[in-house]
């Protein structure tokens, strides 16, 4: 049984799909044709924390490769880029965010993704049953739509994951001022280029002043 089959049999409370699954069409794509070897070398560096997520946005360098070069010329059509990454230990949803700019995931772990649909957003609400699960291998890259409601990713081993995030450079920065809300969507501004809904249990983003917006179960990915 691949490590696919095995999972998708574990939760079978999630429609569960490969991103290689033409069912991941609506919400990314895999990117084949760019090599992130020198960034997958730098990710060997950096560690798994002992609990919880490390999200660093912006790290020189990995801004200083050949790749992030090709993709501030070709993939972001000359806008700046940050590159980042995103280790950690989540298996539950939490929350969903979106960015008016694509994201790329790179796997340097397996893992599994929560991904929805900002056109599933009603009033500042999502119900979590619209997620779908998508299983991550390693070694593989994706680019995740404007429109794909995501998070941090679920772990698949008791060790946790790695991800390299490439991303609009300024994208997850704090907002240097605050915000006059004039529309619903103002409400989910959380930082820079990051609307963001939390479920009521995650607490800890509900006091950093996100949205507390996902109703329904605060799915769980189990391994």
């Amino acid at each position: 049984m691949s490590n696919f089959e095995r999972l998708k049999e574990k939760n079978k409370h999630l429609p569960f799909y490969e991103v290689g699954d033409e069912t991941f069409r609506t919400y990314g794509r895999k990117i084949e044709n760019y090599s992130f070897r020198e960034l997958e070398v730098y990710m060997e560096t950096t560690e798994i924390p002992v609990e919880g997520n490390e999200y660093v946005a912006s790290v020189p360098h990995m801004e200083k490769t050949s790749v992030c070069n090709e993709l501030f010329n070709t993939f972001y059509g000359g806008m700046p880029v940050q590159i980042g990454y995103c280790n950690g230990r989540n298996s539950s949803l939490n929350g969903l965010e979106y960015h008016k700019g694509s994201e790329i995931n790179v796997a340097i772990t397996d893992f599994v993704l929560l991904l929805g649909k900002v056109q599933d957003i009603r009033n500042n609400t999502y119900e979590s049953e619209h997620t779908a699960a998508f299983y991550v291998p390693k070694g593989t890259a994706i680019e995740l739509y404007g429109t794909t409601l995501h998070f941090a990713p679920c772990k698949v081993e008791d060790d946790g994951f790695k991800a390299i995030v490439i991303l609009p450079a300024g994208t997850n920065e704090k907002l240097e001022q605050e915000t006059k809300k004039t529309t619903n969507e103002d409400e989910l501004l959380f930082m820079k280029n990051k609307w963001l809904i939390a479920h009521p249990d995650r607490e800890v983003l509900i006091q950093k002043g996100a949205y507390p917006g996902i109703i329904g179960e605060n799915v769980r990915v189990y391994y």
